[in-house]
C-alpha cells in the first residue's frame, strides 16, 4: 500500500522562520500557489492518481478557487490547519479555534465533512498528545501527522509502529497514517516526502518503495518549483533542505508515480483491516500553561492484535 499525500500552502509558508513565521507577514511575497497547484494536478491527471491533499485555511480563504480545483479533480480534502503554526507554540484553545474555523473554510467550499488533519511540520511531539483529544472533539477521525524521525520541528523519533495504527487516549481513538522512514546505519530518516525525497537518489528511494509493504509519502507544491525565489535569512541548513534538488525534482515524482501505484488516504483506509491495526494507549499529558508532571509525557503501549493486514495491497 502506497499513500500519496500534498501539503497545499505557497512557497514562504517555512516554519520556525523569523521573517515567513505568521499570517501578517506573509502578504509580502508574492503568490505561486496557482501555478504550482496546477503544476500537481497536471501530473496526477496524467498518471491517472488520487492523493489526499491538506489545505491550509488561510489558503483556502485567501484563494477559494484552488481548493475548488482540488475537490472538482475527484481529490480528497482534508486540513493542514488554518494558520500554519507550530503546534507547541499554540495553546489547546488556540489550536482548537485554528481547526474549528479551517475546518468551516473547507466544508463551506467542498459541501463535504472534512475528517482528515495533518499538523503543520509534524509538529506533534510527546508534549502534545493532547492535540489528539482536540482533533476527536473538531470531528477528525483521521491524523496523519506523525514523523517517526528527528526533526528540526519535533518528530517522535521513537514511535513504535511503522504502519497504521489506532491512537487511543481518553475514550478517543484516531486512526493513524505514520510517515515512512528507512533505517540508515542504525538511524531512522524519512525518504519520501519534502527535502529528503529531493536529496536522496531516485534509485535508493525506488528500492526502499519496492521492499516496503507501506509507504506515506507527504509532498508540497513548492518541491517543484526550481523557480520560486529563496528566503535570504533562512539558516543554511534550512536553505539546503528547501531548495536542493528542486531541478530535477518533477522527473524524480512522475517516475515515482511510474513505478508504482499511489492511492488516497480515503481508498487506503478501506483496504485495511482495522481490527487487525496496531493500537496505541497514550498516556494523557498537559499543557504546558497548566501544572505538568516532571518526566516523560507519552508512555506509548501497544495493544494486541499487533499485525496490520491489508486487503489489497496495489
Amino acid at each position: 500500500m502506497k499513500v500519496l499525500t500534498l501539503d497545499i500552502e505557497d512557497w514562504f509558508h517555512i516554519l520556525g522562520n523569523k521573517s515567513t513565521a505568521l499570517p501578517e507577514q506573509w502578504r509580502q511575497f508574492p503568490a505561486r500557489i496557482h501555478e504550482n497547484n496546477d503544476r500537481l494536478l497536471e501530473i496526477l491527471d496524467k498518471h491517472q492518481t488520487k492523493a489526499t491533499f491538506f489545505i491550509l485555511g488561510w489558503i483556502a480563504e485567501k484563494y477559494p478557487e484552488v481548493v475548488k480545483k482540488i475537490h472538482d479533480a475527484g481529490h480528497e480534502i482534508g486540513t493542514h490547519s488554518y494558520g500554519h503554526q507550530l503546534l507547541f507554540n499554540q495553546s489547546p484553545e488556540e489550536m482548537r479555534q485554528d481547526m474549528l474555523y479551517s475546518i468551516k473554510l473547507l466544508e463551506d467550499l467542498t459541501g463535504e465533512k472534512i475528517s482528515l488533519y495533518r499538523v503543520p511540520g509534524f509538529s506533534i511531539t510527546h508534549k502534545t498528545s493532547y492535540a489528539w483529544e482536540i482533533l476527536a472533539e473538531c470531528g477528525i477521525t483521521t491524523d496523519a501527522s506523525v514523523f517517526p524521525a528527528d526533526r528540526i520541528h519535533g518528530g517522535i523519533n521513537d514511535f513504535i509502529c511503522a504502519v497504521p495504527c489506532r491512537l487511543r487516549i481518553n475514550g478517543v481513538e484516531i486512526k493513524e497514517f505514520p510517515v515512512s522512514t528507512q533505517k540508515i546505519f542504525g538511524k531512522r530518516f524519512v525518504y519520501c516526502g519534502g527535502g529528503y525525497f529531493r536529496f536522496f537518489n531516485y534509485s535508493l528511494i525506488k528500492k526502499w518503495m519496492t521492499d516496503a509493504r507501506y509507504v506515506m509519502s507527504y509532498f508540497h507544491p513548492r518541491d517543484f518549483d526550481p523557480g520560486q525565489p529563496m528566503i535570504e535569512d533562512l539558516a543554511w541548513y534550512r536553505k539546503f533542505m528547501s531548495y536542493t534538488g528542486l531541478k530535477n525534482s518533477r522527473q524524480k515524482f512522475e517516475q515515482m508515480l511510474t513505478d508504482f501505484k499511489f492511492t488516497d488516504i480515503r481508498t487506503a483506509t478501506t483496504m485495511i483491516n482495522w481490527e487487525n491495526t496496531p493500537v496505541i494507549n497514550l498516556q494523557p499529558v498537559l499543557h504546558k500553561q497548566q501544572q505538568q508532571p516532571k518526566g516523560k509525557l507519552i508512555t506509548p503501549r501497544v495493544s494486541e492484535p499487533s499485525l496490520v493486514t491489508f486487503k489489497n495491497n496495489p
